[in-house]
């Protein structure tokens, strides 16, 4: 061991852990420090056991590790981020903080490795700091990153997610020497989908992210590299494998939690793949025993799990995360199972060369809008499924007083994020309240300095601030609860309420919305629409004020939607989670069929690249892009004049040889 130098060490390190004998390569470290403590390189070798050691969840012996490193070099920056983030795992926040500002206020000399190490301690920052809800000093922390690398996308993704969750109006500004354009171009799928109700700058948005982001697999499968798989199921039943980290305590887990207990087992296998985190709870635990097959793989690599979808045979693989957190989009990109298919977890196109599906329904993606999906779109009845066995908790509900509401007056409510929020949505409520008099606007708590914001645009629109009443977070059950206070649920757009639209619908709580043209904008009227409540389903945003100002006048009317939803709640499409998942299935078999005769659909990602760009200089903060009548127009045209200066190969989209539609 005294021979062996430190490059022979990390070497012999690497391959224990590649290996899977992580615990032993961290003892290899420790020995080496034990023998070795003149080795001027001994501060890497005692900084690589605390990574080692961290990813054993020893967080003790990881933050011991990483002391030791920076006592040997004080210079070696590296520690200090992992150190900071060893702390903030075990509680210990100041302590954190102390680390991460050592590395951002240490940086005397300006070289490539010091700016990185400072950008990644901010980054650590701004994400303790959001997770304390201190949103405003986190999008400081990171303006100041951006403003030393404005190259990093993540870290621009960050910040203008920040400041929506803010209504931090407008969200996109130029920052960084990074003009409006430039910006709009690293949004995450996720912030467009708040942003803009513009579905073809989304999927632009989402390629962009499947490929900078995620990026393209060095090794991936082919549909020739299944083809054995042809002749298997004839003789068996089809394997279905659902990937989620949300299969708990979450809005995907609250709506799947019934569901997987319902497939027909003489036709299906079900394998679920949760990777999200390790913590305990009765959603978990429930879906964990209603499906054959329960595979953790949140803490393997993708090419373990790989592996193991590949030796269980799945035949489609349902990706319930999309482009949400802890999504395994790079473990997809390699094709583990001959189908891929996009459902449920993100609202809209994955704008990637490896989802073969999406699954919608006939309100969310009309018949003629199947160019805004890089997948082959196919329908059921209402795309959500629903828990019927969740608690009504009426038993739980509070007094409107309790609730901070007043006992008299219409109770408007949006259960959104405030993310979700625009100056336009903003705009209408305001004159809905100021016609409806008594009337109150129940909002869920965000922060104070949010709270303030909007408070004082409440005013500034003529609306009392106090007119706006901010709901505490409490316990899922709870929540569902005190839904029973709220007289008329109110939508947002471009991203409309899904699982807060469902639970209103299943309290009796009407809900009032005007689709866009997007995925997110349009799955409210969805499930409206299949709570039989069709006359709420606004064709303008004018009629959304009109029809929330009548009904807000009009207690009978709202007495009478409430009943029509309790006493259809046993017969609506939207909680008939049996047929669901018959019509599920259905289309697994369809999919089947289309992949074993050759038919599977190819995804279709063409000039997406360039139409990013284009859709970058066509925003225009000032309009509601959804609601603008030239909208396909405008995209005709600047395709029409980028296909002029430079040819751009044919696409189904707005491309001069695409037919109309």
């Amino acid at each position: 061991m005294a021979r062996m130098d430190i490059a022979e060490l990390v070497a012999s390190a690497q391959a224990l852990s590649a290996s899977g004998q992580v615990a032993l390569a961290a003892e290899l470290y420790r020995d080496y420090a034990a023998l070795n403590p003149d080795d001027p390189l001994l501060h890497v070798a005692l900084f690589n056991q605390g990574v080692l050691l961290s990813s054993l969840d020893d967080l003790r012996g990881a933050a011991e590790a990483f002391t030791a490193a920076i006592q040997r070099n004080p210079g070696f920056l590296p520690p200090y981020i992992n150190l900071g983030a060893t702390y903030e795992r075990m509680g210990a926040a100041v302590e954190a903080f102390t680390q991460w500002s050592h590395v951002t206020g240490s940086l005397s000399a300006v070289t490539a490795d010091g700016l990185a190490y400072k950008v990644a301690a901010l980054k650590q920052m701004a994400t303790m700091l959001e997770g304390s809800r201190q949103l405003a000093p986190a999008e400081d922390v990171l303006r100041q990153a951006i403003e030393i690398s404005p190259g990093q996308r993540d870290v621009a993704q960050h910040w203008i997610a920040l400041r929506q969750r803010q209504c931090q109006w407008p969200a996109v500004i130029p920052l960084a020497g990074l003009d409006r354009p430039a910006m709009l171009r690293r949004m995450a799928p996720l912030t467009i989908c708040c942003h803009a109700d513009d579905p073809m700058m989304q999927l632009a948005v989402s390629y962009a992210h499947c490929r900078e982001d995620a990026g393209w697999p060095a090794r991936f499968r082919t549909t020739a590299d299944f083809a054995d798989r042809i002749g298997q199921v004839p003789g068996r039943r089809l394997r279905i494998g659902y990937l989620s980290s949300d299969l708990r305590e979450h809005a995907i887990g609250s709506l799947m939690a019934e569901m997987f207990g319902l497939h027909d087992r003489e036709k299906v296998e079900v394998f679920a793949y949760y990777c999200g985190i390790a913590k305990e709870d009765a959603t978990k635990a429930r879906i964990r025993g209603s499906v054959e097959h329960w595979r953790d793989i949140g803490t393997i690599d993708d090419d373990a799990a790989e592996a193991m979808m590949l030796a269980d045979g799945v035949d489609i693989l349902i990706d319930v995360n999309g482009h949400t957190r802890s999504a395994r989009t790079r473990l997809l990109s390699r094709r583990p199972a001959p189908i891929i298919v996009n459902w449920l977890g993100y609202p809209g196109s994955m704008g990637s060369p490896f989802h073969h599906y999406i699954i919608a329904d006939a309100q969310i993606v009309p018949p003629g809008s199947e160019r805004y999906y890089s997948e082959t779109v196919v329908r059921l009845p209402c795309y959500q499924p629903n828990d019927r066995l969740r608690p009504t908790a009426t038993d739980r509900a509070p007094t409107r007083e309790a609730a901070g509401l007043p006992a008299e007056g219409t109770v408007f409510c949006s259960f959104n994020g405030t993310q979700k929020l625009t100056p336009f949505v903003f705009g209408r409520w305001m004159a809905i309240l100021r016609q409806v008099p008594g009337s109150v606007l129940w909002l869920l708590k965000s922060s104070e300095e949010v709270e303030a914001r909007l408070r004082h645009a409440a005013s500034e629109a003529g609306v009392a601030p106090e007119r706006l009443v901010f709901a505490p977070v409490v316990g899922a059950h709870d929540h569902l609860a005190r839904y029973a206070l709220a007289d008329l649920f109110l939508d947002t757009v471009p991203y409309g309420a899904h699982t807060t639209a469902s639970d209103a619908l299943w309290m009796g709580v009407p809900v009032l919305t005007v689709p866009g043209r997007s995925f997110a904008a349009r799955v409210c009227g969805s499930l409206v629409h299949a709570a039989g409540l069709t006359d709420l389903i606004c064709a303008t945003p004018d009629e959304y004020v009109a029809r929330a100002v009548a009904l807000g006048q009009d207690r009978a009317a709202l007495t009478a939607l409430r009943e029509r939803l309790l006493e259809g709640r046993a017969t609506a499409t939207l909680f008939d989670t049996p047929r669901l998942v018959r019509e599920l299935e259905g289309l697994f078999h369809g999919m089947w069929q289309d992949f074993a005769e050759g038919r599977l659909p190819r995804p279709d990602v063409t000039n997406l690249d360039t139409y990013l760009e284009l859709g970058a200089e066509l925003d225009d903060p000032m309009v509601e892009t959804g609601f603008r009548p030239d909208y396909e127009a405008r995209w005709r045209d600047a395709v029409a004049r980028r296909h002029a200066f430079t040819s751009l190969a044919p696409d189904r989209r707005f491309h001069p040889s695409a037919q109309e539609g």
